[in-house]
């Protein structure tokens, strides 16, 4: 990109309206990471108890609060470390790209964590106050994720922090405050969400390998290197689907939940992407959205699989 074209880009991109600007913030292609682990949570609580909507709704709502407040730190702390620029890919770009203040995207960050607590003191009251210990906990990696003096991005930590919190805490979470325990079952569902939620970080991380380099980034993909970091998440991406496999053969879970096949494609289609996207870069936006759709759908139709057993 020219400096003609930049400018142009920047002019363009200057003339949203502030709904669009914030709703890119939200980074919008990542929030159904935080929809599926919710959803198939509460979904898998149904076969323990009556489910309270309003809880779930509070669920939803907190988590997405958390995810959002988590990407706006990404974007202040990365920014300020002068990783972002106007041609970075995966970012909201508020501030690079529109001109928003730092110090305002960092207080928005804020507030939807005060909005986050808020809410889940309403949780608290109607499940167990437990979960404040749990939620600062979470709340503290979504700040040191890329803030503090040693990001946890910056080390081969950030796809097993991810996949805990974000996956496996999630599904475990929303399950916990409608039955208030927690079942092997459970705790078994959870697992795959967990990986597919760490294989969105492997992607991101895979993608942006030379540029983490510069920043002193050592990341897991870093340490594996582009050939290896594909195979991992390729491997990532059969046992999640494998794992559902043997739940059904075991007889935990119903055969319904085979559905999750359906879009076996998706895996595919970012392994192949990434294996492209050295020498063909557009294959890099295929794999992307493949791998955030992987996570998607698996969840969404796992959900659906239980659901239908359930109902019949």
């Amino acid at each position: 990109m020219n400096v003609r074209e930049l400018n142009n880009f920047m002019k363009h991109t200057n003339e949203l309206s502030p709904a669009k600007l914030m709703w890119k913030m939200t980074r919008p292609h990542t929030l159904t990471a935080t929809f599926s682990p919710v959803i198939l949570g509460t979904v898998i609580a149904m076969y323990e108890a009556k489910i309270n909507w309003l809880l779930f709704i509070a669920m939803m709502l907190a988590c997405l609060a958390l995810q959002i407040a988590t990407n706006l730190f990404n974007e202040y702390y990365d920014f300020k470390r002068g990783l972002d620029t106007a041609e970075s890919t995966g970012i909201g770009g508020g501030i690079v790209r529109h001109g928003l203040k730092p110090k305002n995207v960092l207080t928005v960050a804020f507030l939807l964590y005060i909005l986050a607590a808020v809410i889940g003191v309403y949780i608290c009251m109607n499940s167990s106050w437990w979960l404040v210990a749990i939620g600062l906990f979470g709340m503290a990696i979504g700040y040191f994720y890329t803030g503090g003096p040693l990001p946890i991005a910056y080390t081969p930590f950030g796809e097993l922090f991810a996949g805990l919190l974000m996956g496996i805490g999630f599904v475990l979470i929303s399950f916990f405050i409608q039955t208030n325990t927690i079942t092997m079952q459970s705790v078994l569902i959870s697992i795959p969400i967990g990986i597919l939620v760490g294989a969105i970080n492997m992607s991101n991380n895979i993608r942006d390998i030379d540029e983490d380099i510069k920043g002193g980034r050592k990341t897991l993909a870093i340490l594996l290197g582009h050939e290896k970091g594909i195979n991992a998440l390729a491997i990532s991406f059969v046992v999640s689907y494998l794992w559902i496999v043997v739940l059904v053969v075991l007889g935990s879970i119903s055969p319904w939940t085979l559905v999750v096949f359906l879009a076996v494609k998706k895996p595919i289609l970012a392994i192949q992407g990434f294996k492209k996207g050295d020498t063909e870069p557009q294959y890099l936006k295929v794999a992307m959205k493949s791998t955030a759709l992987t996570n998607t759908f698996f969840g969404f139709l796992l959900s659906a699989g239980l659901l239908i057993s359930y109902f019949i």
